[in-house]
């Protein structure tokens, strides 16, 4: 099991190595930060999350997320907000709302 989680975690390096050479990118790994202007949030930026293996070998495909700041009002999937690499709109509940 653990080989094989090892082969994946590999695999999806390599994948995301190649495709940061063939966008002229080098070979940096690492989150990188960006400025987010958009009519449908206001953010101070996000960050490029890279794919990853997880405990129990479900990979979890690289995503852009906001970057921290202490209230949830402002990030993708929060209500009123839309994801402006995915054009899907949030669902979740903004800070002091209970679910609906």
């Amino acid at each position: 099991m653990k080989l094989r989680t090892l082969a994946l975690v590999a695999a999806i390096s390599l994948a995301a190595f190649g495709t940061a050479q063939a966008k002229g990118g080098g070979g940096h790994s690492g989150s990188h930060s960006t400025s987010s202007s958009s009519t449908s949030h206001v953010s101070t930026g996000d960050h490029y999350v890279h794919s990853y293996v997880k405990k129990d070998g479900t990979v979890v495909q690289g995503y852009h997320a906001t970057n921290p700041n202490g209230t949830r009002n402002d990030n993708y999937s929060t209500r009123g907000n839309v994801n402006p690499y995915t054009g899907e709109p949030g669902t979740k509940p903004r800070d002091g709302e209970g679910p609906k």
